[in-house]
């Protein structure tokens, strides 16, 4: 599922969720325009994703994040992983780019 943001015409925010629409949505690929930061544009958009009825039924939607956890936790009411050993990655072998 995509979720856009617009100023006017010209797009200035994206967020997708991966889900099955069943159990379990990953939110992921969040993104707001540089010039567009700070404005309220990411705060809108998790809102959006948060309040579509597709979701609802959920019972879980997660998400990563380096530095915007305090945004998801206002406006999206997420909050730290409740039983984090119950969570496993498997990483790529190749740098993450900066």
């Amino acid at each position: 599922m995509c979720f856009v943001a617009l100023r006017g015409n010209r797009q200035v925010g994206f967020a997708r969720v991966v889900t099955d629409l069943a159990t379990f949505g990953w939110l992921c690929d969040v993104f707001v325009d540089e010039s567009e930061r700070g404005r309220g544009v990411g705060a809108r958009l998790v809102e959006a994703v948060v309040a579509d009825p597709r979701l609802n039924g959920l019972r879980r939607l997660a998400l990563a994040t380096r530095d915007a956890s305090t945004l998801y936790e206002r406006y999206g009411g997420f909050e730290p992983l409740v039983a984090p050993e119950r969570w496993m990655e498997r990483r790529s072998r190749r740098p993450e780019p900066s």
